[in-house]
C-alpha cells in the first residue's frame, strides 16, 4: 500500500522458487500461489515473477528492473540502504536507468515472516 502511494502503478517483482532454493530457504508457498495472493491486493497492478535459474549466483532482480524500467524501486520496511545483502547490481542498474531506490517502504518490516509462521505451526502440531 505504501509503495503504491509513490507512483501511479505498482508492479511487484516476486522472487521465484529457485531464488529461495539458492538462498537455502524452504519454499513455504510456490511462487504461483504467492502471485495469486499478491494479485488479489487492490493496490497491486501487476506481478512479475523473477527469472532466477536453479543454479544462479545472481540473487538480484536486476534483469527484471532492466525489463520493467520503473521510475522507483521500492524496498520493503525490512530493507535499508546499508544492508550488505542487497546486490550491488541492483544499485548499478538503478543508477544506469535513473531509477530512484526507496527503502523502508511500509516502515517497520514484515508483520510475520514465513519462517516464523512455519516454526509456530510446527510447534502446534507437535503438541
Amino acid at each position: 500500500q505504501e509503495a503504491k502511494k509513490l507512483g501511479d502503478k505498482l508492479i511487484v517483482i516476486l522472487n521465484n522458487d529457485n531464488w529461495f532454493k539458492v538462498k537455502g530457504k524452504p519454499v513455504f508457498m510456490s511462487h504461483h500461489e504467492r502471485k495469486e495472493i499478491i494479485e488479489a491486493l487492490e493496490c497491486v497492478d501487476e506481478v512479475v515473477i523473477s527469472g532466477h535459474s536453479k543454479n544462479t549466483k545472481d540473487i538480484s532482480v536486476s534483469k527484471e528492473l532492466l525489463k520493467i524500467k520503473p521510475h522507483i524501486f521500492a524496498n520493503g520496511g525490512d530493507r535499508k540502504p546499508e544492508d550488505v545483502d542487497i546486490p550491488s547490481s541492483e544499485y548499478k542498474v538503478c543508477k544506469k536507468l535513473g531509477i530512484e531506490m526507496v527503502f523502508n517502504v511500509g516502515k517497520g518490516g514484515k508483520i510475520r515472516s514465513s519462517s516464523e509462521l512455519l516454526r509456530e505451526y510446527s510447534k502446534r502440531i507437535k503438541k
